[in-house]
């Protein structure tokens, strides 16, 4: 009955869905309070998890989604770099 290892499970704070870990970006408030998309998912710091889509991150944007699980506000400089991150990655 060994199913191997269960995969950590996370919510996508633009959709809301529960998605697999590896499947999502985690973006991070560090230590010092910059906010940054960890793609290792091992850096210190607070997370907060969102698909690899346009679509999630504009609706974390809208719901303040981002804000409540970093529990921080955040300057309309710092979604345009992220937006700009995103961007990179969904064209790769």
């Amino acid at each position: 009955m060994n199913q191997g290892k269960k995969m950590p499970m996370r919510k996508c704070t633009g959709c809301q869905e529960m998605k697999n870990k590896k499947e999502m970006m985690r973006i991070l408030k560090t230590p010092e309070g910059e906010i940054v998309i960890d793609l290792t998912g091992r850096k210190n710091g607070r997370g907060a998890y969102l698909c690899f889509s346009k679509e999630c991150f504009e609706k974390a944007i809208k719901n303040k989604g981002l804000e409540r699980s970093l529990k921080t506000n955040i300057p309309p400089s710092v979604y345009e770099n992220l937006k700009e991150e995103i961007e990179k990655i969904e064209t790769k």
